[in-house]
């Protein structure tokens, strides 16, 4: 990947926290949401388009935004229904892009955080961006002692930026509700703008990373970075550089089916653990947010969307998989409601039922196997299309915020797997994971962990 520094314009643009440069932000952004929403309308109503090529367009613009309509975008687009196909389709597709902050601003924003004599803390200080996402960007650094360090570095006036865009997210999800209200975004748009909020606080992403070392420890084939305490705020965390290729570079170098299988199998492990033995899960599987280590093993980098969940619903999502083994309708009744579906019919039940066989499928079966065996790469989209007709047909369903981050964690990772072309026997990784879950014991583990790593309550509105 290559950076190329802003010019004059661009960092002016980018130093302008003011009035004028939210002015600016709700203009762009409030072109693109009622584009949306003039699409969408023309959709429900039969009026033909070229809905693929405007998709296309509108990937282009969001793209480009360093806030979280991209992310919401994202996120929504994993929920049957939630969105027209051909948006769901290039939104799914959207990866952080934001342009680099040129040298001049950087060091004016890291002495914001350290302090005029910020670069004495260091014996080197990348000028340059390593790597840039949607809420900042990164720079290789050496302290005095020698330890290599990645300083993440937020863009300035993000919780601005993230305020004006969850503005505009609510008015084009409402706008589409009005059109189509079978998938309800109430507790979507809430969890949503809970875990953003999250993500602002970086002294909170160091908290997290303490907690995954802490969940991972005894897991050798996942590396986390330990945060620098005197060096990170909330707007800088500074934490380990660990060595690493991006996930495409290492498919590029067509490695053979052990290291496809053993990066998977790391993989799995780096989220699922957490989940089953402490409640806890990372909402944002993209391969950006990963790097591969020599040992095809894996770094997990960013840490800052996470979710945790009451152990009873941990105890819902293996009650629903026990319940797809037996069809017992009762038993996912129940789990549903652990999840915190209410009001929910047994046929919307049996309707979702059909999207929960689609994801646990590679769960169920005892045999070493790719993670979707039907070639079509549509399958997923096909299933997707049923359920959100079949929830249509029974009224609706307003998912709980409960679901989004683990409905998006099993898509994303779905994906991860399938563009490794890893083959493993996915049902025995599941059941040494869920053998002796006990929902007490996961409480305490939770609560000794969350303790030890200082992570703060979760912010629930």
């Amino acid at each position: 990947m290559s950076w190329s520094v802003p010019d004059v314009a661009e960092e002016r643009d980018l130093d302008n926290t003011g009035l004028f440069g939210e002015i600016r932000r709700m203009v762009r952004t409030s072109g693109a949401v009622g584009g949306i929403a003039a699409r969408i309308a023309g959709h429900k109503m039969g009026i033909r388009s070229d809905h693929s090529a405007y998709a296309g367009d509108l990937k282009s613009i969001l793209g480009g935004l360093k806030g979280p309509l991209m992310k919401g975008a994202q996120l929504l687009s994993t929920i049957p229904g939630a969105l027209p196909e051909e948006y769901a389709i290039e939104l799914a597709q959207l990866q952080a892009n934001a342009p680099p902050m040129g040298w001049s601003f950087v060091r004016r924003r890291m002495a914001t955080e350290l302090g005029p004599d910020w670069e004495r803390r260091f014996r080197s200080f990348e000028r340059d961006a390593a790597a840039a996402a949607s809420l900042g960007q990164v720079h290789r650094a050496v302290l005095p002692d020698g330890r290599r360090v990645a300083c993440k570095l937020q863009y300035p006036d993000m919780q601005a930026t993230v305020d004006s865009d969850l503005r505009q997210f609510r008015m084009a999800v409402g706008l589409y509700y009005r059109i189509d209200s079978t998938i309800q975004q109430d507790d979507v748009l809430v969890e949503l703008t809970a875990r953003l909020r999250e993500e602002l606080d970086y002294t909170r992403e160091a908290a997290n990373l303490r907690l995954y070392r802490t969940m991972l420890a005894g897991r050798p084939d996942v590396s986390v970075p330990a945060p620098v305490e005197g060096l990170s705020t909330r707007r800088l965390l500074t934490m380990d550089w660990l060595d690493g290729r991006g996930v495409q570079s290492v498919l590029d170098s067509d490695p053979s089916q052990d290291q496809r299988n053993a990066m998977a199998r790391a993989l799995f492990h780096a989220w699922y653990v957490p989940l089953y033995r402490y409640g806890v899960i990372h909402g944002d599987p993209h391969m950006g947010n990963f790097t591969v280590r020599d040992d095809y093993g894996l770094n997990l980098l960013d840490l800052g969307a996470i979710r945790i969940f009451q152990p009873h619903f941990v105890q819902g999502i293996i009650d629903l998989y026990r319940a797809l083994e037996r069809n017992d309708e009762d038993l996912a009744y129940q789990a549903y409601q652990a999840w915190g579906f209410v009001n929910m019919s047994r046929e919307t039940m049996r309707v979702l039922n059909e999207w929960a066989r689609f994801i646990y499928e590679p769960l169920m079966q005892d045999r070493v196997r790719p993670i979707q065996e039907d070639d079509d790469p549509q399958f997923g989209r096909a299933v997707a299309e049923r359920v959100y007709a079949g929830l249509k047909r029974t009224g609706g369903v307003r998912p709980p915020r409960e679901f989004v981050l683990v409905d998006r964690s099993a898509i994303g990772l779905g994906s991860v797997f399938l563009r490794l072309g890893a083959r493993l026997n996915w049902y025995r990784m599941f059941q040494e994971l869920i053998a002796d879950f006990d929902a007490a014991q996961l409480a305490a583990r939770q609560q000794d962990a969350m303790r030890e790593a200082r992570v703060p309550p979760p912010i629930e509105s």
